[in-house]
């Protein structure tokens, strides 16, 4: 385990606690699931996570084999601040019997601000900012204009090619309407009311 360094800078730290656990891919690991479209993890998950890889790494150095489940429940007992201090120190003295240096894992623990500071300084990646409602109602908009024009342009050149040929349809203006029921209701409602305005 590595020792105690108040100096320590945040990105350090994070760079640090993986190489000396061997946690290899977790900054790769860590920029994903901050980045990713769906289902991201917020920067104090991340902390959680890598914590909780860095307390199995100890647990399994010491020759522990833990069951599913038991790293996470562990690593609450250590640090939620809702556990009783008789549960933590339970926890503690299991962990230190089996050989895991409990101080050293905490010093190990790293807190959100490293892994922003890591994530962005040493990775080099930022988390987009979520769309406010403006921004996805003008996304919304335009999609759905995109496939109206295209589903214009698409049904008058194929009219022009069908009815076209009988002489029966000339200086045709295709115009697609989209409306949107209300099945409970049965109430039709144009889709841009629907959607609003900014």
């Amino acid at each position: 385990m590595a020792t105690d360094d108040p100096d320590e800078t945040p990105r350090g730290k994070v760079e640090r606690v993986i190489g000396v656990h061997g946690l290899d891919g977790m900054g790769e690991t860590l920029a994903r699931l901050w980045t990713r479209e769906q289902d991201r993890y917020s920067l104090r998950e991340l902390a959680d996570y890598l914590n909780e890889a860095v307390l199995r790494s100890a647990m399994e150095s010491a020759g522990m084999r833990p069951l599913d489940g038991e790293v996470e429940n562990t690593y609450r007992l250590l640090t939620d601040g809702e556990v009783s201090s008789g549960s933590r120190r339970q926890a503690e003295r299991v962990l230190e019997r089996e050989g895991v240096d409990v101080e050293a894992v905490r010093r190990d623990f790293v807190s959100h601000q490293s892994v922003h500071t890591y994530l962005r300084d040493h990775r080099g990646v930022e988390q987009e900012a979520a769309e406010s409602p403006e921004q996805r109602r003008e996304r919304a908009r335009d999609t759905i204009e995109r496939l109206r024009s295209r589903t214009e342009a698409v049904t008058a050149n194929l009219l022009e090619g069908v009815a076209g040929d009988d002489g029966e349809v000339e200086d045709l203006d295709v115009v697609v309407n989209i409306r949107v029921l209300d099945r409970a209701t049965g109430e039709a409602y144009d889709v841009d009311e629907l959607i609003g305005e900014d």
